[in-house]
């Protein structure tokens, strides 16, 4: 069964919209854990839009459960993520002008910075994993740095899903099986993640050995309606 690490990015963005100290997320993260989240992911971005170094900090003090920290292969975040060793650190992209994250990670054809990027966060004892398009060519480079992990960008699959296109859903959900069989053959933790929603979710979390899903916009946006903690309750039932 696959496990629930809940992305509070959002939570962030509605206090530094006003620069001031609430919503705070902390205390999101502690309804989010007594919803059920298995992880709780935040994204320490270069541009510091959402989530601050202090959350990060104060997070790792206060949760029971581990957390995921998105990060680019950047010296001042790298050092962040080595000082602070959450339990696990998520190498992705980042543009200063996109809204949310654009797809997976380019490791083919920058394989020394980011194997560089994998070496420091290992060295620090943090469990290393890659975000990363369902491409083959991509997903081989990425298991070849001996990383732990490689979270699949379901991104094309939410997409089409959300447009109610069947065949271009399943053909998007085909890919993403492939590329889970070959993480799993690559002896390398296979977790997924981005644009899941209450609606389409189901498959991807019965993907063989999917082990985690990072899910956040979708989450957020039900707790405006009904609460964090029931919304985090209602998607662990969906995936379990």
């Amino acid at each position: 069964m696959a496990i629930l690490g809940v992305n509070i990015d959002h939570v962030a963005t509605v206090r530094e919209a006003r620069k001031t100290n609430e919503p705070d997320p902390v205390w999101a993260a502690t309804l989010a854990e007594l919803g059920g989240a298995d992880a709780i992911t935040i994204h320490l971005r270069e541009d510091r839009r959402h989530i601050q170094e202090r959350d990060l900090r104060v997070l790792k003090e206060s949760v029971a459960v581990p957390i995921n920290l998105e990060l680019a292969c950047a010296t001042d975040v790298l050092s962040i993520a080595c000082d602070t060793t959450p339990h696990q650190a998520t190498l992705v992209p980042e543009r200063r002008e996109e809204v949310t994250t654009e797809g997976g990670l380019e490791v083919v054809g920058a394989r020394s910075k980011v194997g560089d990027a994998v070496r420091r966060l290992k060295d620090a004892g943090i469990v290393v994993s890659l975000f990363l398009d369902p491409d083959a060519a991509q997903i081989e480079a990425g298991a070849k740095l001996g990383v732990d992990a490689i979270e699949l960008h379901t991104g094309a699959y939410a997409q089409a899903s959300q447009r109610h296109n069947l065949e271009q859903t399943q053909a998007a959900l085909a890919t993403l099986i492939a590329a889970g069989k070959q993480i799993r053959d690559a002896g390398v933790t296979l977790n997924a993640g981005h644009g899941l929603t209450y609606r389409n979710v189901k498959p991807v979390a019965t993907i063989d050995e999917m082990h985690e899903l990072n899910i956040g916009h979708s989450i957020i946006a039900r707790a405006i309606m009904v609460g964090l903690e029931q919304a985090v309750r209602d998607m662990k039932r969906l995936i379990s």
